[in-house]
């Protein structure tokens, strides 16, 4: 078969259109090319050029323990909103995948509405909503607002996974004895278990990084790191604020990897080739 030749106009579009897209890449991750140099100055403040290189900030921020508290309180919220979301999508998108009923599509709407709502809006109304439970000041009540707001990933990503899936397996399952429960455990887990994982890393993501819902319901003894790094710019601009927004630059990028690490697998599974 001949080789198909690219005309003028073709290799001229091909080539803006490389130029584009390096373009658009250069303009999202410049930002992030003048942070994590600038967490290296060894100069008392951000200043460019530097004076020098140095790992004073990363040591300050390990020393310092208002910075301990925050990132020890990121983690625990974190941790605890990935599990309550990884339990409820989970349970959404199997349910929504196995059963027939009128009004699928608006529930499964409802239930991702979360990505959709403005955050101001969720932080306001769980604000009130928990102030009669005693929530407010509390990291329990910022980790089952975070829940809510991963739980949408991990709808998606498992009821990706769910497609095609072959309900012979679980029928199988139960026409050999097996409880509902141990047919889930043992057929239909291992199988949307990339799903779940991808799901529950982009809960603990957003999480880690939240904001707005942070400073409505947490009091300055339940800090979490976003916060911290907020209230350290209004106070006082200094360099540790960089180093730690490296270090998350870092864990975003090693756990976004895994993402797609998980997603190719999740294909290979399904015998379905890029």
């Amino acid at each position: 078969m001949a080789r198909q030749t690219r005309t003028t106009g073709q290799a001229l579009g091909h080539g803006l259109l490389w130029l584009w897209t390096v373009a658009a890449l250069v303009f999202l991750v410049a930002p992030i090319l003048v942070i994590v140099p600038l967490s290296f100055n060894a100069g008392a403040f951000l200043s460019f050029p530097m004076p020098g290189l140095s790992l004073r900030w990363y040591a300050e921020l390990w020393q310092t323990d208002v910075w301990w508290r925050s990132l020890v309180n990121s983690l625990i919220v974190g941790t605890g909103a990935t599990l309550i979301a990884v339990v409820l999508g989970t349970a959404a998108a199997v349910g929504l995948a196995m059963a027939r009923f009128p009004g699928k599509d608006a529930l499964m709407a409802v239930l991702i509405s979360p990505l959709i709502v403005p955050l101001v809006i969720v932080a306001a109304g769980s604000y009130f909503f928990f102030i009669p439970l005693g929530l407010t000041g509390s990291l329990l009540g910022l980790a089952l607002v975070h829940a809510a707001l991963g739980a949408p990933f991990v709808l998606i990503t498992v009821g990706a996974t769910l497609v095609g899936f072959d309900r012979n397996l679980v029928r199988a399952g139960a026409s050999l004895g097996a409880a509902p429960l141990e047919v889930f455990l043992r057929v239909t887990m291992p199988l949307i278990a990339p799903g779940m994982i991808s799901g529950g890393l982009f809960a603990f993501i957003t999480s880690f990084d939240e904001l707005v819902v942070a400073m409505f319901l947490t009091g300055p003894g339940q800090r979490t790191l976003p916060r911290q790094m907020f209230d350290g710019i209004r106070e006082n601009m200094s360099p540790t604020i960089l180093a730690v927004a490296t270090i998350l630059i870092v864990i975003s990028i090693l756990l976004l990897t895994t993402v797609e690490l998980l997603r190719r697998r999740s294909l290979r599974l399904r015998g379905i080739r890029e």
